[in-house]
C-alpha cells in the first residue's frame, strides 16, 4: 500500500480506540507528523468523521493514507468476542501489519483485545514461547525499560532469557543506548537467591556474549536506576508497574496537600514553582506513554486509552523508533546466538 508520493506506510493507526478516538488521535498524529517528516500512516477509522478533523490538521492529513471503517471494539468487551470483529479498526490494522503493507500498528483502544489480536494475527517471531508487555518508566538515572508487566503471569527460565534479550533490543532502539546494563528482578542481589527459574536463566545470561548483564537486582533498584533493563514475570511486573504509579500519585497528592495548606505555604509554592514545573515535567506520564507487545511479528505498540494528543503521539515516536532502528531483527540476532551455545552444549 501507497501512498500518494509512493512511500510504503509506515504505522496503522487504530483511529477508533481510545476515550476520546478519533479526535485524540488526530491531534497526537498532527504532533507525531511534525516529528517525523516524510512517514506515512494508514489510517483506519470512520471516513465520514476522520476527513472534517483531518482539515484542522493540515501534517496529520498529508501524513495519512485513509482505510473506511465504522466498526470499533468497545473498550469493555471481552478479547474472545473482539475477535470476532474482522472489520473492527483495531483488527484492520493488525491486518495491515501481518500482510506486510505497514511495520507496526499503534492502538488506544481495549487492551486486552489489543494483545489477543495481536498474538494470533501476528504469531510470535522463530523462537520467542511468548511475547512481553514492556514500557518506559522514569528512575534517578534516567528512563529505564521493564517487562513483562503483564502478558505472562507464569514464565520460566527459557521466558526470562527472551525477555531479557527482547528488552536489551528495546533499549537500544528506543533509548538509544548501544549497551545496556540488564538485571533480573529478584528478593536480593545474591546469586543464591530467588527461586530455580531465576537462578538458571540468570547462568544463561552471565554466558550471552551479546547482553550486558549485571545480575540481579531488587525493587527499589527500578527507581534507583541501577540498570537500564529489568527484567521479571508478568505477575511480578505489573505489581511493581502499579505500585510505581501509585508511588507517584501519592507524591503529586502529598505535593498540592503541602503547597495549598497555608498562604505561607502558597508564597513557598511561588519561589519554588521553576523547579517543581521541572518536576512535573519530568513525572508527566504522557512522557512514558505506550506499552510494547515484544516479540510479533511488527511491532505493536499500546496507547493509554485516556491520554490526550501528546500521549499519543509519544506512542507514535515508540514505534517510529523500533521500526526505525530494525527491532525485530535485533532480537533474532540475539536469540540465534543464545541458540547455538545451546547446540553446542555450552549453555547451563
Amino acid at each position: 500500500m501507497r501512498g500518494e508520493s509512493g512511500s510504503v506506510a509506515a504505522l496503522a493507526i487504530d483511529a477508533m480506540g481510545g476515550d476520546d478516538a478519533p479526535d485524540m488521535v488526530l491531534a497526537g498524529l498532527e504532533l507525531a507528523a511534525e516529528r517525523h517528516p516524510g512517514a506515512k500512516f494508514l489510517l483506519i477509522g470512520d471516513t465520514e468523521k476522520l476527513r472534517p478533523l483531518l482539515e484542522r490538521h493540515p501534517r496529520a492529513r498529508a501524513a495519512c493514507i485513509l482505510r473506511h471503517t465504522t466498526e470499533s471494539i468497545p473498550g469493555e468487551m471481552k478479547p474472545t468476542l473482539a475477535l470476532r470483529m474482522r472489520g473492527a479498526s483495531m483488527r484492520m490494522a493488525i491486518d495491515a501489519v501481518a500482510a506486510g503493507e505497514v511495520a507496526g500498528v499503534v492502538s488506544a483502544g481495549n487492551t486486552g483485545a489489543l494483545m489477543a489480536l495481536a498474538k494470533i494475527v501476528l504469531k510470535t517471531l522463530p523462537e520467542i514461547d511468548r511475547p512481553a508487555l514492556a514500557a518506559v518508566a522514569p528512575s534517578a538515572r534516567g528512563d529505564v525499560v521493564m517487562l513483562d508487566l503483564g502478558a505472562n503471569v507464569q514464565c520460566d527460565s527459557r521466558n526470562l532469557v527472551e525477555f531479557a534479550i527482547m528488552g536489551d533490543a528495546f533499549a537500544r532502539a528506543v533509548l538509544g543506548l548501544p549497551s545496556p546494563s540488564l538485571g533480573l528482578l529478584n528478593v536480593g542481589s545474591e546469586e543464591l537467591k530467588g527461586d530455580d527459574r531465576v537462578r538458571q536463566a540468570a547462568d544463561v545470561l552471565r554466558g550471552h556474549p551479546g547482553l550486558n548483564f549485571q545480575g540481579f537486582v531488587e525493587g527499589h533498584d527500578i527507581t534507583r536506576g541501577t540498570v537500564d533493563v529489568v527484567v521479571t514475570d508478568g505477575f511480578t511486573g505489573n505489581i511493581a508497574l502499579k505500585t510505581g504509579e501509585g508511588a507517584l500519585k501519592l507524591m503529586r497528592d502529598l505535593l498540592k496537600q503541602v503547597f495549598t495548606s497555608s498562604l505561607l505555604a502558597r508564597i513557598g509554592y511561588l519561589l519554588a514553582r521553576p523547579a517543581l514545573d521541572r518536576l512535573r515535567e519530568w513525572m508527566d506520564p504522557r512522557r512514558y506513554n505506550g506499552a510494547i507487545l515484544l516479540g510479533l511479528n511488527g511491532v505493536v505498540v499500546k496507547s493509554h486509552g485516556g491520554t490526550d494528543a501528546m500521549g499519543f503521539a509519544h506512542a507514535v515516536d515508540v514505534a517510529m523508533d523500533m521500526v526505525t532502528h530494525g527491532f525485530t531483527a535485533r532480537i533474532r540476532e540475539g536469540l540465534a546466538s543464545i541458540n547455538a551455545r545451546e547446540l553446542a552444549g555450552d549453555a547451563p
